[in-house]
């Protein structure tokens, strides 16, 4: 059985690290390339970065930062927040990112996935999906776009379920679906709605939004088949370290890499 994997998300805005509930209310959290190094020596498999006004403000992440954090990793990471290009994409690669992340410009221009498949790879491209519906209602789920930025953000007129077979079928290699009503609220993982997507595509799949305690991380893993579980809040705070994490998911039966 494969590792499941886990995954620190830094959410930037203005250089820093934010955290908020829902994409609301964020307040500073820490700096980039000092949760960086805390995560990669507490055994993160590897992290996302996510610009999150990014697409809102209709500009794309700062290939300066990512160096920074490249200078400083040795282990994957993967960077988000408005790349629109093939050109953008390059920009930060070649500051060091391991994976491009698109999310907003692939529903706006769903060519953009094939595009940046055909130039890198598919494991080098991953797609985003922020999801809103009834949980266990099959055509309630709902794409939404700009999601980093409250008062931009809105449908995208896309079914998630119809998306994730579109995102395949363009030659994306994961998925990071992250659920809004469970995002920063720390009850627990959009189990039904990660078991839907789970069905719906053989990509790799990250479960996104929701995290509160251990047990949430394994009751992911068990009862969705997800190939990695990300978080923020629990691991900015301290509440939760990614060593003894891990060492729980092992009691459980759960493969993870000690």
């Amino acid at each position: 059985m494969l590792a499941r994997r886990l995954i620190p998300c830094l959410d930037v805005a203005g250089g820093v690290v934010v955290k908020g509930v829902q994409f609301r209310d964020h307040r500073v959290v820490g700096d980039i390339v000092e949760l960086a190094r805390r995560y990669a020596g507490e055994g993160a498999d590897e992290l996302v970065f996510y610009d999150i006004t990014a697409s809102p403000e209709n500009r794309r992440v700062d290939p300066q930062w990512v160096a920074r954090v490249a200078r400083e990793l040795d282990i994957p990471f993967c960077v988000a927040g408005g790349i629109r290009s093939v050109a953008d994409a390059e920009g930060v690669l070649a500051a060091g990112a391991d994976k491009i992340s698109v999310n907003s410009p692939a529903l706006a221009r769903p060519a953009l996935i094939g595009e940046l498949a055909a130039r890198f790879g598919s494991q080098c491209v991953v797609v985003g999906i922020d999801a809103e519906g009834d949980a266990g209602a099959r055509g309630t789920w709902r794409v939404i776009a700009n999601s980093g930025k409250p008062e931009a953000a809105g449908d995208s007129g896309r079914d998630l379920l119809d998306w994730v077979r579109e995102i395949a079928d363009r030659g994306a290699g994961e998925i990071v679906l992250n659920s809004i009503r469970s995002d920063g609220v720390r009850g627990g993982y959009a189990l039904a709605q990660l078991a839907a997507v789970r069905a719906a595509t053989s990509l790799p799949l990250v479960a996104s939004g929701g995290a509160g305690k251990p047990e949430h991380f394994g009751d992911v893993f068990e009862r969705t088949g997800v190939d990695a579980a990300l978080a923020a809040s629990v691991f900015h705070s301290g509440e939760i370290r990614l060593d003894e994490l891990k060492r729980y998911l092992a009691t459980r039966g759960i493969a993870v890499r000690l």
